[in-house]
């Protein structure tokens, strides 16, 4: 049986002032990485590694073919396939495993996406190092721990105002929300795209499993097919309006493309 849910309809995540300033400014994101901006550096290019700079990114390695509604945690069906990369690229298995699975179910469920694991690993490479920010591990099951928050969203410097929109129920703030998880999402866009990938029943986003496939349908909804440079770059654009950011991925989705690490 199919577990996962219809897709949302679109709309504007945004609130109306908060849309008014975007068109004013240009700068806002939608998962805001725990992970400061100037501890992220434009990749080395390893010696004798030519590391494409182009977008979209390579797909890399690809994964084996997998059942996406095996019971259980689904993902675990890729351990050898992670096994054999993840030390290589400096992702943790169990990170890969739910990377490469979302990849898996887009590919079965919304083959025009054409999304890789490589853009996914880009992001939450980025966003939280794969769920590792601050000292945060991954266990087995893809649950990340402690939980990892971004700033409030207070209005300051850099940063949009997002006043509470769930209570502090997910993000633990009933005054501002507060980017959640590996993929760090936002309250109101994990409470309309939050799906459970790992097969526990519970929509997680401190969960990677649940996070990346929650990460992949979102870009897949907003830029069509990933694999043309227009659709990879809307999507990028969607997560994070940020050229700085979409380089950032860019590069990281790039070295794990050719199987090095960023």
């Amino acid at each position: 049986m199919n577990r996962y849910p219809a897709w949302p309809k679109r709309r504007s995540r945004w609130p109306g002032p908060l849309f008014a300033l975007l068109a004013a400014t240009v700068v806002v994101v939608l998962a805001y990485g725990a992970c400061s901006r100037e501890q992220q550096p434009r990749i080395a290019i390893p010696e004798g590694i030519p590391i494409p700079e182009g977008i979209p990114p390579g797909p890399g390695a690809a994964t084996p073919p997998i059942d996406i509604n095996a019971p259980g945690r689904s993902a675990d069906q890729l351990h050898e396939w992670s096994a054999g990369l993840a030390d290589s690229i400096g992702v943790g298995n169990t990170a890969l495993e739910a990377y490469g699975y979302a990849s898996a179910v887009m590919a079965e469920t919304k083959p025009e996406c054409g999304i890789g694991w490589t853009t996914l690993a880009g992001i939450a490479g980025v966003e939280s190092r794969h769920g590792t920010h601050a000292g945060s591990t991954v266990g087995p099951t893809g649950q990340v721990t402690p939980e990892i928050r971004g700033i409030p969203l207070d209005g300051g410097p850099g940063v949009a105002e997002i006043p509470d929109t769930d209570g502090g129920a997910m993000d633990g703030d009933p005054v501002h929300d507060r980017a959640m998880g590996p993929l760090q999402f936002i309250p109101e866009t994990w409470k309309r795209w939050g799906v459970d990938a790992n097969g526990d029943g519970v929509a997680d986003a401190d969960n990677i499993d649940d996070a990346s496939l929650t990460a992949a349908r979102y870009l897949c909804d907003r830029g069509g097919d990933l694999t043309t440079p227009d659709g990879w770059q809307s999507a990028l654009m969607a997560y994070n309006l940020s050229g700085e950011y979409l380089t950032l991925v860019r590069d990281r989705a790039s070295a794990y493309s050719v199987g090095v690490r960023p």
